[in-house]
């Protein structure tokens, strides 16, 4: 993952109830894992999905592309890297990867969420004060 704007990475231990019964992470889970990564990387940036929605301000997912490369495991240790992709306008875009304790690629990944004025009901811009903490 190139680093060519903020990024943060976290680490998450697959739980049994997020596996099958072989004791592989259901496919739906890294959605999950995105979230977390994304959420974590706002708190470290100052900022807070329950303060922007506060201020009126929702996050919507409008795309989401995942690309399986191998099998995360039951009890296994994994590295969600969470990247900003570019700054955000009236959108926000990230870009993720998922490795496992040897440092071996699970999962890549994308999303881009829209920044939602909630009394409009309406695509807004990026609020000034997200811009500020992301230039610090």
């Amino acid at each position: 993952m190139p680093n060519l704007l903020k990024h943060d990475e976290i680490n998450i231990r697959i739980r049994y109830g997020e596996t099958d019964q072989m004791g592989i992470v259901y496919h739906g889970n890294y959605v999950q894992y995105f979230e977390i990564g994304r959420t974590e990387w706002l708190r470290k940036m100052g900022l807070s999905y329950k303060e922007m929605e506060n201020q009126g301000i929702m996050l919507p997912v409008i795309s989401l592309l995942i690309n399986y490369k191998k099998s995360a495991r039951y009890d296994d240790l994994i590295k969600v890297k969470t990247q900003l992709k570019k700054m955000p306008s009236a959108r926000i875009e990230f870009d993720y990867e998922i490795t496992n304790e040897n440092d071996e690629i699970l999962t890549t990944g994308n999303s881009v969420l829209v920044f939602m004025d909630v009394n409009k009901n309406r695509p807004t811009r990026c609020p000034q004060y997200i811009l500020d903490k992301l230039q610090d």
